[in-house]
């Protein structure tokens, strides 16, 4: 813009306060539209009396300042240009390619030409102390590297190489070039090519915008114990508000080592042989119901704590996986199966048409156990035998358990009764707070009450 005369700069920022497009008037005066966009901007921001300021002279602190600005990735080249009133954004370009070229430092150009042979003097006693200086900074490079990963064994990321980079540069006052050549000689220190430092150092770093999002996930991870992994926390996040990817909390939460815990197998199986009846198995697998009380599915599982064993019943429904009723008990045995059962039927009078599934335990073929269904309506199902899959809701929801409040937390428990009242509390987490991927971000019995209501 600097072949617009002042006037010019005036006609074309009242022809836009008249309605003419910038591009109209960018074609009009035959400038770039970027360049009317800016002049538009500073002239709104700053009025037209920035037309009247002389050239101006800009110190080495002002100039530091700004590229600073421009580097913390909070605001735009060109937004930053028009807050402090250049006359173009080209300015605060050229700044930040001379900050670069002369290894991150302001270097304000001398005016005149340098005094006869003071030039190469300088060179010559640079390249007479070189030896001794690449040593120095070669030792002061290997223990920075050291502090930062307590290991040389492994390469260190670009990151830490450009961190390590720049506060030599900063505690010598050399330029990025002598350190660089410096680690060149010694092919055994990890190595990291100019325009790599360069664009490692002055990149935005794009989880800076993210601090609030990154403070809830974590939030949401440490209230859930590291149970949710990134898929729930997304739909918990969207839950609260959040319009957010799965991609997005995936990265997060791998860079900041949010894993969520390992599933284990289960070992007890009430499996005895064939001492009753076996019934056959009408659920074939197709285990989700579309209403509450269609499919329920219990079996038991076995908890070792200290040399001791806990056993938990509990009924699943196959509407939304929730937890209708369970016992627990020192002794899986026929007590703890019909408790179960009579806070189940105490709770759910019209069971007609449910389909009650379970594996071939002994429990389950007890013909107290069968004829108590048989009295309330209830068809039985079995599976088959030696195929785990076939109860396999109830395989996963033990998995689920075990491996969020129990596998690797068996030194919080001191004794059984400590045990059972964590087994209690987690079963109402789970069927009141604990979200589901399958259930689209609602809990059990969320789904559940939705599923009643239509």
């Amino acid at each position: 813009m600097s072949k617009l005369s002042k006037q010019d700069k005036i006609n074309i920022f009242h022809q836009w306060q008249l309605g003419y497009s910038p591009n109209y008037l960018a074609r009009k005066w035959h400038l770039a539209t970027t360049n009317i966009n800016y002049l538009i901007r500073l002239l709104k921001m700053h009025g037209l009396q920035i037309l009247d300021q002389p050239h101006r002279y800009y110190s080495a602190e002002f100039i530091e300042t700004a590229v600073e600005l421009v580097l913390s990735g909070t605001k735009s080249v060109t937004q930053l240009s028009v807050e402090l009133g250049l006359k173009s954004s080209g300015m605060l370009f050229n700044w930040m390619r001379k900050y670069k070229e002369n290894g991150y430092n302001v270097v304000i150009k001398q005016k005149g030409r340098p005094t006869h042979g003071k030039e190469s003097k300088q060179k010559r006693a640079s390249t007479k102390d070189q030896p001794a200086g690449t040593r120095e900074l070669t030792a002061a490079y290997r223990k920075l590297l050291y502090k930062k990963t307590a290991s040389l064994g492994a390469r260190p990321k670009n990151e830490i190489i450009a961190q390590a980079i720049t506060e030599l540069r900063h505690e010598y006052q050399v330029s990025v070039t002598t350190i660089l050549n410096a680690i060149a000689a010694e092919p055994s220190l990890p190595q990291i090519a100019r325009s790599t430092y360069y664009y490692t150092l002055s990149k935005t770093d794009q989880d800076q915008k993210n601090q609030s999002l990154l403070k809830q996930i974590k939030d949401i991870f440490t209230h859930h114990q590291g149970r949710y992994g990134y898929r729930r926390v997304t739909l918990q996040l969207r839950r609260e508000g959040w319009s957010i990817s799965f991609k997005k909390v995936r990265r997060l939460m791998r860079r900041f080592g949010l894993v969520g815990n390992c599933r284990n197998k289960r070992k007890y199986s009430s499996y005895r042989g064939t001492i009753g009846k076996i019934a056959p198995n009408y659920i074939q697998r197709s285990f989700f119901a579309i209403r509450p009380n269609l499919k329920w599915y219990t079996d038991i599982t076995e908890f070792h704590l200290n040399g001791q064993k806990l056993y938990l019943s509990p009924i699943l429904d196959g509407c939304g996986g929730v937890i209708v009723s369970y016992a627990i008990s020192r002794h899986p045995d026929m007590k703890l199966v019909m408790s179960m059962l009579d806070q189940a039927f105490a709770q759910n009078p019209a069971l007609n048409g449910c389909t009650f599934h379970t594996d071939q335990g002994s429990q389950y073929q007890s013909p107290i156990y069968q004829r108590a269904l048989k009295l309330h309506g209830i068809t039985q199902s079995m599976s088959r035998k030696g195929n785990s899959m076939d109860d396999g809701l109830m395989e996963n929801f033990f998995g689920l358990l075990k491996t969020e409040m129990f596998y690797g937390q068996e030194s919080k428990y001191h004794d059984l009764k400590e045990l059972e009242q964590a087994i209690i509390k987690y079963i109402d987490y789970y069927n009141n707070e604990r979200i589901k991927y399958r259930l689209k971000g609602l809990t059990p019995i969320e789904y559940r009450d939705q599923a009643l209501t239509n």
